[in-house]
């Protein structure tokens, strides 16, 4: 039986400042912690943006904390009544140590959803290969001979679904390192942090990919999708290690089955050309908005043979996106990225 999906990738920033330890919205007229936003607006903007993309099921990155006093499967769930959406119940695999989650927003009726860690836990001293992400990954990040211990901040969200006409696929949600330092700090400090940063963004996507690769030879149908805090060519520091982790994740070697996204491979292909752009942020000392391709939506080849549809909800380049002016002020109120979707026929 054919049937159609819809899957978005979306990381709302500021996500957890909107609920309160109840998980109840902040639908008032304080400043939220988006530039010259109100907490109402930008929930606001988010129910047009989320009622406009209509998904299946959306990767919520950036998703409201979990912990001893807060829950996202409450905060989200009662957000997707407040707006009636579709995609109206939540989970979340393992909780982050920072106040953002990867957490996964469904329509029950079309898609059944189990979260489904795969590889064993490591030991206190770490594994090596893949192993479960909320363990430790023993690898030689510097090439020095001696391994390093790494550990995920956001472990990736590893996800069973089964369609309601009883398709089945695998999905893992990511949120990369960050390979950006934050604070004030001397040139120098912040080389140096941005160098360490990049060496454990790509220990990540090492590590992620080594999943990718189980999960393909065993012959899953695979979506892997979320914010990659990368893109190729995005910064200086990829010369210095020979390329980016979006390309680590999709495939390198040529022992490797190439995972597919039509936009990172227009921004491989056409490094000083145009490209997409997914995310936009406004930089201080340059006193202008830098635009990036952070977000992607990779699939496994047997997925990429029904010619999927991807789209980049973006309010200047999506002509009809632009067309509609509430949704394109919103997708601008709401985050500093914008949603990605995959259209696909199974």
């Amino acid at each position: 039986m054919t049937e159609r999906l819809r899957l978005a990738t979306y990381n709302v920033e500021w996500f957890n400042a909107l609920f309160d330890d109840r998980g109840r919205l902040y639908e008032d007229r304080e400043l939220s912690s988006r530039y010259q936003v109100t907490r109402g607006e930008q929930l606001g903007a988010l129910g047009i943006v989320f009622t406009a993309l209509d998904a299946d099921a959306v990767v919520i990155i950036e998703a409201p904390d979990t912990n001893s006093r807060r829950s996202t499967v409450t905060a989200l769930e009662r957000f997707a009544r407040k707006y009636d959406l579709r995609a109206r119940k939540a989970l979340i695999g393992y909780a982050s140590e920072t106040e953002q989650e990867i957490a996964f927003l469904y329509d029950p009726d079309r898609l059944s959803v189990s979260h489904d860690p795969q590889g064993d836990p490591a030991p206190s001293h770490g594994a090596p290969g893949a192993p479960r992400f909320d363990s430790q990954l023993r690898l030689d990040l510097n090439a020095d001979g001696e391994e390093d211990l790494v550990r995920f901040s956001k472990p990736p969200l590893e996800l069973a679904l089964t369609t309601a006409a009883g398709h089945k696929l695998r999905l893992i949600g990511v949120h990369a390192k960050s390979k950006v330092p934050h604070g004030d700090m001397s040139s120098k400090e912040f080389t140096r942090i941005s160098i360490e940063n990049r060496r454990k963004q790509l220990a990540e996507c090492l590590w992620l990919r080594a999943r990718i690769d189980q999960q393909l030879k065993a012959g899953d149908r695979l979506i892997v999708l979320g914010d990659f805090n990368d893109g190729p060519g995005l910064d200086e520091y990829e010369k210095l290690f020979g390329h980016s982790g979006v390309e680590i994740v999709m495939g390198l070697r040529p022992d490797q089955v190439r995972m597919t996204d039509p936009h990172a491979e227009m921004a491989l292909t056409q490094p000083t050309g145009l490209h997409p752009t997914t995310a936009r942020f406004w930089l201080q000392p340059k006193k202008r908005f830098f635009e990036a391709l952070l977000d992607f939506i990779m699939v496994s080849p047997d997925l990429a043979e029904t010619k999927p549809d991807w789209r980049i909800w973006h309010p200047f380049d999506d002509p009809a996106v632009t067309a509609v002016p509430e949704l394109a002020d919103a997708l601008l109120s709401a985050s500093d990225h914008f949603p990605v979707t995959i259209d696909l026929t199974l």
